[in-house]
């Protein structure tokens, strides 16, 4: 399975929504700036991720995004689903019902012991990542993260947020 890159920057908007104090947003070219990253390619992930719920965009003068509910209730999975929909990794073709050996179709009452293996691996996926919210990956930012590189995101966002 490979995931966009819209997903890693949906991710890490949502950790820097998820660090900023209530109340405040950051417009979607600001996230983009911050990120260094095309302001239109990401605004259309910024899209998706209010049409899920997990961002919501407010409008004015002190516009921009903010996260549509509290950093630990949003988890990891629902970022990626929102970015990259919910369709499944693996989609079996039933390829055993072709070829020399088939049988007929109303005999494959199970499913292959590929498909179960694949649908179990996928469901592990999406259960590790439904246990991490924003709030853990915010949290770990100071963990993850060179102090310097924060002090130069908190400078940037004292200029930005003034």
């Amino acid at each position: 399975m490979r995931l966009g890159e819209g997903v890693e920057w949906a991710l890490h908007c949502c950790s820097v929504l998820g660090s900023l104090p209530p109340g405040v947003t950051l417009p979607g070219a600001r996230l983009a700036e911050f990120h260094d990253v095309p302001a239109s390619y990401l605004a259309k992930h910024l899209q998706a991720l209010s049409n899920a719920g997990v961002v919501e965009p407010v409008t004015g003068r002190n516009g921009g995004y903010r996260l549509a509910r509290p950093a630990g209730e949003i988890t990891v999975l629902d970022v990626v689903l929102a970015v990259n929909g919910d369709e499944p990794a693996f989609r079996c073709s039933e390829i055993r019902q072709r070829g020399p050996s088939a049988i007929a179709p109303e005999r494959y009452v199970q499913p292959c012991g590929i498909a179960r293996a694949m649908w179990d691996a996928e469901s592990a996926w999406r259960a590790s990542l439904r246990d991490v919210t924003i709030g853990d990956l915010v949290a770990d930012l100071g963990e993850s993260v060179d102090p310097a590189q924060i002090d130069k995101a908190i400078d940037w966002m004292g200029a930005v947020l003034r």
